[in-house]
């Protein structure tokens, strides 16, 4: 089970470009969220729906993407799933009907879900092909495309309109696809690195209680980013009062500080558990998240401009905070007495699906039945609720360094590696 090196490096080049550019795709859209809102003609309430229930397509292909690599390869899914990501969005600005819209969003979170698989499992391959724990950076690249890709489109909305800025960087997407997957592991490659182990038959509903408590936490740990990712534009736009250029600020200092922070994991764990790092991030995270709600706004009331550093400077906490929740819970999945790791990462990543649909209905009633400010309290108490079980894990899982490399975040549209038993 090996791969030269010169191969290795060229599989290595093609899987990062691709993790990047999956993530410069994931939030190309996150400035033009308002406008979006207000070319289909729906509320809050019917956006939180729309973006809930679209969910379904991503449950959907958890349960059919293994069957396409079984039959096609992991290659061939991810050059197809790659290429159907980019054009989806294309599509986006020349919609107005909301129902279209959501079928429009059900099928990009199918085909992001079959992305997401096919991309992590090539990932792992290379990495038994390599023995080497290489997955981590990876997901920086994603992370790292997904935080610039938010800061230039932020830009690019001040002065080119939707239509344009929603084609250009899916059509440059897509011409990178086309060549950064041919340098993908083929199957034949893939075919090297095959194990077949034997696992204890359990049923979902019997699993392990310690699985729960995973899932909740992971559930709780990533429901502030997904808020942020979600409704940071709006929250800049309606309560902050500032324009569209100015909109993707809050989530793209987030989302630095959650690379810099899942960056710094391995020398943070050095002399103690992840766990623990988790919780005092969920703790510190949490609090900067509720100060930027609460304190941005209220400055936004008579410079809108302080409103927004204000915002900024505490979601940056919140995003140091947020960092090592969803590879802490990751980590424990390798922990569960009973299940094999892939059984357990795969029925956490379920139920942590199904959870984040209803919250993302919850999130958008909340906000037009309400108010944003109120609506961002959910996440805020799911971040406290992360820390306080990140801080039980401490004293029931004994992590290992590789186990928490091996971990990766399940966040945006990254999706697990299969979801068979």
């Amino acid at each position: 089970m090996s791969i030269k090196s010169t191969r290795s490096k060229q599989a290595q080049i093609g899987l990062l470009t691709t993790f990047f550019v999956q993530g410069v795709t994931s939030t190309v859209m996150i400035p033009r969220i308002p406008e979006l809102i207000d070319q289909i003609g729906v509320n809050f309430t019917a956006w939180g729906a729309i973006l809930g229930f679209a969910g379904l397509g991503s449950l959907i292909g958890l349960t059919m993407a293994n069957r396409f690599i079984v039959r096609f390869s992991s290659r061939r899914v991810l050059q197809v799933s790659t290429i159907l990501s980019a054009l989806l969005i294309a599509l986006l600005p020349m919609i107005t009907n909301p129902w279209i819209f959501f079928a429009l969003q059900l099928v990009m979170s199918f085909v992001g879900s079959c992305l997401g698989i096919a991309l992590n499992a090539q990932a792992v391959v290379l990495q038994k092909l390599m023995n080497r724990t290489i997955i981590g950076r990876f997901h920086g690249a994603w992370s790292v495309g997904a935080a610039s890709s938010a800061a230039v489109s932020a830009f690019l909305t001040s002065f080119m309109p939707i239509w344009l800025h929603l084609t250009l960087i899916p059509g440059l997407a897509a011409l990178a696809y086309i060549w950064c997957t041919r340098l993908s592991l083929s199957p034949e490659e893939v075919g090297k690195a095959n194990e077949r182990k034997s696992a204890k038959k359990t049923s979902f509903f019997n699993s392990p209680k310690e699985l729960w408590l995973l899932a909740a936490g992971l559930f709780a740990g990533v429901m502030p980013e997904i808020a942020v990712m979600d409704w940071s534009a709006v929250f800049s736009k309606k309560v902050l009062f500032v324009d569209a250029a100015l909109g993707a600020v809050p989530y793209t200092i987030f989302g630095a500080a959650m690379i810099l922070s899942r960056f710094s994991i391995g020398r943070l764990t050095r002399n103690r558990h992840i766990s623990e790092v988790a919780k005092v991030g969920g703790f510190v995270g949490a609090t900067g998240l509720a100060l930027g709600v609460f304190v941005g706004p209220a400055l936004s009331a008579n410079d809108p401009i302080l409103g927004l550093i204000a915002t900024s400077f505490f979601w940056l906490i919140a995003g140091l905070g947020a960092g090592p929740m969803a590879p802490t819970f990751f980590a424990g999945a390798g922990t569960v007495k009973g299940l094999t790791t892939p059984q357990a990462l795969a029925r956490m990543s379920l139920t942590n699906s199904i959870l984040i649909m209803g919250a993302k209905v919850l999130l958008g009633a909340l906000a037009q039945n309400v108010n944003l400010m109120v609506a961002f309290i959910f996440p805020t108490v799911m971040m406290f609720a992360a820390a306080f079980i990140a801080g039980n894990l401490n004293k029931r899982v004994a992590g290992s360094p590789k186990v928490v490399d091996d971990a990766f975040p399940m966040t945006g549209p990254i999706g697990v590696i299969s979801i068979d038993d």
